[in-house]
């Protein structure tokens, strides 16, 4: 059994055969996957799949750092509105980016924090984007973790140094098809830092792994990452599959 702990589900490059591709991802053993928000606009669509997939598709809410601008504290009131209302699998996709536009890094920052302050009020992980920000997102981790905040520095990129000290925070590496480019220093990453530290993730229909690479990215692709893993650690796909979904259950709290 395997966990998506990240997939953009309702991205619209699966508006023909959505139903399908998840379909494909449970025959492929992915019993779980879970869809971060980016906006408001996004929350419909999200819904609407947990509705239709309820034992395999879970939601979390969030602001994710690219749709912060103007109108962000808009938006962060549609963030917490929902929290407030039900339960979400996690508050994500949240964090810093700091590779499209800095223009509103202040308020990223804000944000994350904000936000963060969400997820201690409601007890409930978070899945960090930390694209060119990591250190960052490290810093503000670390000035808020009170020893109950858990979560997922998803899409990893930051050095073996960093990721040690992501664990040593009591968070966790989202590795995904980055790890099965030649020249990705990810790989690195996972050859130092024990599965205990890791968990899987597609970002779905990004990054697709190869042989798939420059293509759409789906969920069902997460034995590919996988089996990269164990062959890179020199393990059995098995133990890269029950391990990193155990630790998924541990941060969903499952």
């Amino acid at each position: 059994m395997f966990t998506d702990t990240h997939t953009h589900l309702y991205d619209d490059r699966y508006a023909s055969d959505r139903d399908e591709m998840i379909r494909r991802a449970i025959d492929a053993g992915v019993t779980r996957m879970y869809i971060p928000n980016c906006d408001r606009t996004t929350i419909e669509p999200m819904l609407q799949i947990e509705a239709a997939w309820p034992e395999y598709c879970f939601p979390m809410m969030g602001l994710h750092p690219c749709y912060v601008g103007e109108n962000y504290q808009e938006e962060l009131k549609v963030v917490g509105d929902w929290l407030a209302q039900r339960r979400f699998a996690a508050v994500g996709e949240i964090g810093l980016d700091y590779y499209w536009d800095k223009t509103f890094v202040p308020q990223q920052q804000e944000a994350f924090r904000r936000q963060i302050e969400w997820a201690l009020q409601y007890d409930l992980p978070i899945v960090i984007h930390s694209r060119e920000s990591t250190r960052d997102c490290i810093d503000i981790v670390r000035d808020m973790q009170n020893g109950q905040l858990r979560g997922i520095f998803h899409c990893f990129s930051g050095t073996v140094e960093e990721a040690r000290e992501v664990a040593d925070l009591g968070l966790y590496l989202g590795i995904g098809g980055v790890v099965t480019y030649k020249k990705s220093l990810l790989r690195e990453v996972v050859a130092e830092m024990p599965l205990e530290s890791m968990v899987l993730e597609t970002d779905a229909p990004y990054l697709s792994p190869v042989p798939h690479r420059g293509r759409r990215n789906e969920s069902s692709y997460i034995p590919l990452i996988a089996a990269e893993i164990a062959a890179i650690r020199q393990c059995e796909i098995a133990e890269v599959a029950a391990v990193t979904t155990g630790n998924a259950a541990r941060i969903f709290a499952y």
